[in-house]
């Protein structure tokens, strides 16, 4: 049986080691001088074939593998402890392939029965987003519940996908069944409530916190920082910001996010300071999220002249975040130097400067630099593109990249995609081809964006059949949209149809509407 004390590089000619064991151990003693000189070191068989140290760690675990296969083949047992080994490893290399291949070669009643085990190879299928594999391996544990590990991967892996009622059903399952949650429970448990955006359910999960004597982990409560901030109680995230003894840079990131999301730029820019202050720099996403974010070029600029200090200006993820500030202020001198200058673009710095000029017709030029860069566009590219040929009146481009987007390079049309054609033939007047977007060619049920898109090409084209045809689906797809009720209202006004418009205006009175 090959056991853990061996390590998994000793793997290859294992029937030989024994043997081996025994002659370099009789070489050595002959070998040894009174001086306490020592032979050259003999390497071990499989370092000798592979020779791993001129290897990336993904090669080393690749050869690693096929010893491990080979050695099962030729019957050898491995011990459960080597398996529960390569699979941290995997876990480590995100090397989830790697982790898939060893699953099968694990006995399936070595698995159900080590808990190590399992729990190591469930950690795997949800860390990949593999969540059904996942939950079937968590489903077959027979001692699932000897410690949270388990359930804490896979609550992690459900939150990860967005799937945060099942994350949070699984907590409190979790708590039925006399789980103890430790100190890597709450945090994805608060992920989940922060997804949700119950702040109910948030202060239920923080009383369990306090109850269970995590109230002063900080690992904890940066989690809580970033969950009352997503629940919309930026008061209480402060709250609990200030209690944090040992703050981190992940705590004044969650607190400065969050000021951001909630539109507070002034306490964004004091917790940006006292920050650095404290010797702590944003990360990339943190100042990208803040620059993306802020509704105040004063303070965008203000970020932008720390991040050039600081040397982090091309930052890919930064300079992409810049192009998006000065675009959505309209400083586009300022955004096309940015992007002009960068050292390396990406798909997202092409969409930023795409999307800068979405209703402008300068945006089809940069749809011809993008394909010399040799880089592929993507959905949200479309979408621009389409955006600027719809403001534009560039029905034949429009229609050519509509095309050129499902034949060369394979994308499906998105509901966005749609609302830009519809935006392109109703602005155009071509108010019977726009409908027809959405009676022929759609392969789904139209949403608000594309009825909305609709709708408004009827008002400004005074259209009061198909207008009444597309207010009509947005009354129930938007119940509580007054701009829908107005814009309808208009339509009929400008017919001279008074009834219609009296019953309009009745209408929004009986749903509380004011009216204007």
């Amino acid at each position: 049986m090959l056991t853990a004390a061996a390590a998994p590089l000793c793997l290859h000619k294992s029937m030989r080691i024994k043997k081996t064991q025994k002659q370099k151990h009789k070489q050595f003693h002959q070998n040894a001088k009174p001086n306490l000189f020592f032979p050259k070191s003999s390497p071990t068989p499989l370092l000798i074939d592979h020779k791993p140290h001129n290897h990336t760690k993904l090669q080393a675990l690749e050869a690693i593998l096929q010893d491990l296969r080979a050695s099962i083949q030729n019957g050898i047992t491995v011990d459960a402890e080597i398996f529960t080994s390569l699979l941290e490893t995997c876990f480590q290399l995100q090397a989830f392939d790697h982790g898939f291949r060893i699953h099968r070669l694990i006995p399936s009643s070595l698995l159900r029965k080590n808990v190590a085990l399992s729990s190591k190879l469930l950690r795997l299928y949800a860390s990949s987003g593999r969540i059904k594999e996942a939950h079937q391996l968590f489903d077959q544990m027979s001692r699932r519940n000897d410690s949270a590990f388990a359930w804490n991967s896979l609550i992690s892996g459900y939150a990860v996908l967005g799937l945060y009622e099942d994350a949070m059903a699984l907590y409190f399952q979790m708590a039925e069944e006399g789980v103890a949650p430790d100190r890597f429970t709450f945090p994805r448990v608060v992920k989940a409530c922060g997804g949700i955006g119950s702040i109910s359910v948030g202060e239920e999960v923080h009383r369990h916190i306090v109850r269970r004597g995590f109230a002063d982990d900080g690992f904890v409560l940066n989690a809580l920082v970033d969950m009352y901030s997503k629940c919309g109680d930026i008061v209480k995230a402060r709250k609990v910001f200030d209690k944090i003894v040992f703050k981190d840079s992940v705590s004044w990131n969650s607190m400065l996010t969050g000021y951001v999301r909630h539109g507070l730029p002034s306490q964004a820019l004091s917790i940006f300071r006292r920050m650095l202050q404290d010797g702590f720099e944003p990360d990339a996403v943190t100042i990208s999220t803040l620059v993306t974010g802020t509704q105040s070029l004063k303070l965008g600029r203000q970020i932008h002249g720390w991040v050039i200090r600081y040397g982090s200006q091309w930052n890919l993820s930064i300079a992409n975040s810049l192009i998006v500030l000065y675009s959505n202020h309209g400083k586009l001198d300022q955004a096309r130097w940015l992007f002009d200058h960068m050292p390396e673009r990406d798909v997202v710095s092409w969409n930023s400067i795409i999307s800068a000029h979405r209703k402008d017709p300068k945006a089809i030029t940069y749809l011809s630099r993008l394909q010399k860069a040799d880089v592929r566009p993507d959905v949200v590219t479309f979408v621009s593109l389409l955006s600027a040929c719809a403001h534009s009146g560039l029905i034949e481009v429009g229609e050519g990249l509509f095309s050129m987007m499902r034949e060369d390079y394979g994308i499906v049309p998105i509901m966005e995609h749609y609302a830009c054609m519809v935006n392109l033939y109703g602005r155009a007047g071509l108010i019977e081809e726009a409908y027809g977007i959405i009676e022929r060619r759609m392969e789904f049920e139209a949403g608000p964006t594309v009825w909305g898109a609709l709708l408004y090409a009827c008002s400004l084209h005074h259209n009061v059949d198909i207008g009444k045809i597309a207010a009509g689906c947005l009354f129930e797809l938007e119940p509580d949209n007054e701009h829908n009720f107005e814009l309808l209202m208009n339509i009929y006004s400008n017919a001279g149809r008074v009834e219609d418009a009296e019953k309009v205006r009745k209408m929004m009175a009986d749903r509380g509407f004011t009216q204007t």
